[in-house]
């Protein structure tokens, strides 16, 4: 564990601190239907166009099913829109190589995972897709997929702040804004430094050399514009099979590290945002410290394991002073593998710069932790927040169980019930009137005015007679 591994790591965690707040500010402003940026004055005239084309006023905003529905709707339409593009593209521009289409099996799953951001590739993109697909199938997506993981998580926040309100925003102004006012300037200034790293951004054929022996064949392409997106949406299909270990989708150590820096931005400063929607700073902040405690102790764990190298090579004299070098670039080692490895699993990132497989048993057991833990240390753009929500909700609930005592969350002060409500409930069985019952159902459901969760009272009593039990012994 070197001296500039540790230096690397300090960097990468003060910078995403230092990062988080921003980002939780700019976010806050775009989902807000009223917040203003930067960005409002180029922007504003492109946005109100595009609401009149979908015909979406964006002052009306939907309840929860309409938002489902309409999140649904969109995403059907989007599979259904790369599915056709990679059957037909034999028939589309840009397409210098000549392949033919994506065949039914392979494109159905393909848009299935990338509408999805799952982006699980079962093919070589530089070696099945045309520019054409990969710029518009599979780059809408990653913008897309993105977005609507950012609006789910938005709506939940608030759902969370709003105590009586019946609606939680607009999907379709959500959608708009986070792709217009972030996904889009975001990924305009990365895939513009990525080229500076090295990244081509290019419709040329590949390129023949000639070579001592048979020659070679270099595929390039629009490299650096999906590059961006993949990262910064957290989606991680790459342009090419080898991924973020190729070097022309991650060339430089610089590059590298920004990459990492890129799959968190969004994530973390989702954090903030929620800590300041429910006017609790506290609560985001502490979501932000539980995230970076579990994603360190899976960095280490995992970095001391591929430093150490495999014991039984060294047994048989096979030098492992640089750790376990298998399925690693040279030019990033162990210690930025290691790091690449455990963020990119804590956000459902599926780009890597080495090959998980052939980690050590140890040092392969955290992206799978990190995996089987739903990817929620920060985790996806949206995805990851509200992951994160459903344990601490479950969390709360199941200790307001144990203890008693109504659960409450960011210090909710607003009481379940009308005082009326409580009087009625004290000389009845929730069991036994269906009214009471139903409205007491409608409360912990969040119909009543407020997100404290409480027990049915039944429940309740029995739990507490049976600890008074337990002490009597």
């Amino acid at each position: 564990m070197t001296i500039y591994g540790w230096i690397q790591l300090v960097v990468y965690v003060g910078l995403l601190l230092v990062v988080t707040k921003p980002a939780g500010i700019y976010l806050s402003q775009v989902l807000d239907v009223e917040g203003k940026t930067f960005l409002d004055p180029p922007l504003r005239p492109a946005e109100r166009l595009i609401y009149r084309l979908l015909c979406v006023d964006p002052k009306r905003e939907q309840d929860w099913k309409g938002y489902a529905l309409s999140m649904f709707i969109f995403s059907a339409a989007a599979a259904a829109f790369s599915y056709l593009i990679l059957r037909l593209q034999d028939f589309l521009p840009l397409n210098p190589q000549g392949f033919g289409p994506m065949s039914g099996h392979l494109a159905f799953n393909t848009a299935a995972s990338f509408v999805s951001n799952t982006n699980w590739q079962n093919y070589s993109g530089e070696s099945t897709l045309s520019y054409f697909s990969q710029m518009v199938a599979l780059v809408f997506q990653n913008f897309a997929s993105a977005a609507v993981g950012i609006a789910i998580a938005a709506a939940l926040v608030r759902g969370i702040a709003r105590h009586a309100a019946t609606t939680i925003g607009n999907f379709w102004v959500d959608l708009v804004r986070v792709t217009l006012y972030l996904l889009l300037p975001l990924s305009f200034v990365y895939a513009i430094f990525l080229v500076w790293q090295g990244v081509p951004q290019t419709f040329g054929a590949n390129v023949k050399t000639s070579g001592i022996e048979a020659g070679q064949t270099i595929t390039r392409g629009p490299v650096a514009s999906q590059e961006a997106i993949k990262m910064a949406g957290t989606n991680g299909g790459g342009f090419f099979n080898a991924n973020s270990a190729h070097p022309f989708e991650n060339p430089t150590p610089l590059s590298n590290f920004i990459q990492m820096l890129s799959i968190f931005l969004i994530p973390a400063g989702l954090t903030w945002y929620l800590g300041h929607s429910v006017k609790n700073k506290g609560h985001g902040w502490t979501l932000w410290a539980v995230m970076a405690l579990l994603f360190l102790a899976g960095v280490l764990v995992c970095w001391k394991a591929e430093v150490s190298g495999n014991p039984r090579l060294s047994s048989i004299g096979v030098d492992s002073s640089q750790g376990n070098m298998e399925g690693k670039e040279v030019r990033f080692g162990v210690a930025s593998s290691s790091l690449f490895a455990a963020i990119t699993t804590d956000a459902s990132c599926g780009a890597v710069n080495s090959m998980h497989d052939s980690f050590t048993p140890l040092g392969g057991l955290v992206p799978l932790v990190n995996i089987e833990l739903g990817e929620v240390v920060f985790g996806g753009v949206g995805a990851g927040l509200y992951g994160m929500l459903i344990f601490v909700v479950l969390t709360v609930f199941l200790a307001g169980l144990m203890v008693g005592r109504t659960p409450r969350i960011s210090r909710q002060k607003n009481r379940i019930l009308r005082r009326q409500d409580v009087r009625a409930l004290r000389g009845h069985n929730d069991f036994c009137d269906p009214r009471l019952h139903r409205r007491r159902r409608a409360c912990q459901m969040g119909a009543c005015g407020s997100w404290k969760l409480r027990p049915p009272r039944a429940f309740r009593n029995s739990l507490r007679l049976f600890v008074l039990r337990r002490k009597q012994r």
